[in-house]
């Protein structure tokens, strides 16, 4: 059995509200777990409005498909228009 944790810096430039943060990163991370069975959540800086990261963990027993599904996760984010990818780190176990 494989697990990946995918640890997310986002930037929000645009955002002016810790409310409307969360509508964003909210959205994306239910697209994460409802398109991928991905469990996620935001994990730090809960309270800069400019400023979000998002960890995420993906379990399988093959280590190609993990790798396939944070590729994927990365793509649909980087993607977003109403976030910018400053980071991203993943550790295997």
């Amino acid at each position: 059995m494989v697990t990946i944790i995918l640890k997310i810096e986002l930037s929000l430039p645009g955002v002016n509200s810790l409310k409307e943060k969360r509508r964003i990163i909210k959205s994306l991370m239910k697209q994460a777990h409802n398109e991928f069975n991905v469990s996620i959540a935001e994990v730090d800086s809960n309270d800069s409005h400019r400023h979000a990261v998002i960890g995420a963990a993906v379990v399988s027993n093959n280590r190609s498909f993990c790798d396939q599904v944070i590729s994927k996760i990365m793509d649909k984010i980087d993607r977003n228009p109403e976030v910018i990818l400053i980071d991203y780190y993943t550790e295997a176990y």
